[in-house]
């Protein structure tokens, strides 16, 4: 079996509208120990991340702590809303939730990020079969992942997950198929939700 933490990026500073170069709060810089508490005994021994620098700084703190090289891999990024800056968050996700082809000019729809993630990290299964693995990523990212494996995760259940940040889900594969998965709660040291 395969073990994959999906580690969504903690607090980002939501006054920085570049998506690449957002950073973390001082809250979320300091929810990142929570995040290396958490893995610090799980035998990690490969990190991918998107290319974000939010999704990155939060699991640097645990992949320094040890000595552990993180791969950025551009296919992991967030999706790409438009070419603007979306005031109405809520609207447009629902929208794309409500219709997985639905995208604004210059952005994508959640069946794009759904198939260059699945895509993405198919290949990394196929890599690192048997071992474990961090992924540095994002909340839509990560929901169009498990809405992949399991079609019961809608727009009801990324609203559930959508300000928990750091989030971590923990997915056990065999070759590609998923066999189970459950968030994590890192702030009660223990599982809020399985599968």
């Amino acid at each position: 079996m395969t073990h994959v933490y999906f580690i969504r990026h903690a607090e980002p500073n939501h006054q920085n509208h570049d998506d690449q170069s957002r950073e973390l709060t001082h809250k979320g810089l300091e929810d990142r120990k929570l995040v290396t508490n958490f893995l610090i005994d799980k035998q990690i021994e490969v990190a991918y991340s998107s290319p974000y620098k939010r999704a990155i700084d939060t699991i640097s703190h645990f992949a320094e702590t040890i000595n552990l090289n993180i791969n950025l891999e551009p296919i992991l990024k967030e999706r790409t809303i438009s070419n603007n800056w979306i005031e109405d968050f809520q609207s447009y996700a629902k929208k794309q939730w409500m219709d997985f082809d639905f995208k604004l000019i210059g952005g994508e729809s959640l069946f794009q990020v759904q198939m260059r993630n699945i895509s993405c990290l198919n290949d990394i299964l196929k890599k690192h079969q048997g071992m474990n693995i961090i992924i540095g990523t994002h909340g839509t990212a990560l929901s169009t992942i498990i809405n992949y494996y399991d079609k019961s995760f809608n727009y009801e259940s990324f609203l559930r997950i959508k300000d928990v940040m750091p989030l971590i889900v923990h997915a056990v594969f065999k070759n590609e198929q998923m066999i189970s998965y459950q968030y994590m709660n890192i702030f009660q040291g223990d599982k809020n939700g399985k599968r």
